[in-house]
């Protein structure tokens, strides 16, 4: 979780299509990674919130992979 996304990362991934699927497929993967290690540690009402929205975020990114795949043009993962 150390790397820092950079702006020439995210100059690259609004226009490359391939390179913003594995982009975003790659930070879902580094998301869900934080989740569980923050479901794992002890609970409190602050860490739940965080989870809360932590799970928001990877429904909210999945949706995005999952119809950039369906969209003629573009390739799913």
């Amino acid at each position: 979780m150390a790397e820092l996304v950079t702006d020439e990362d995210l100059v690259r991934a609004r226009t490359d299509p391939d390179f913003r699927q594995k982009f975003m497929a790659d930070h879902l993967d580094r998301l869900l990674e934080a989740l569980n290690v923050a479901r794992r540690s002890a609970s409190n009402p602050v860490r739940a919130k965080q989870i809360r929205e932590g799970v928001d975020l990877a429904v909210k990114l999945a949706e995005i992979l999952n119809n950039q795949g369906s969209r003629p043009g573009t390739r799913a993962a």
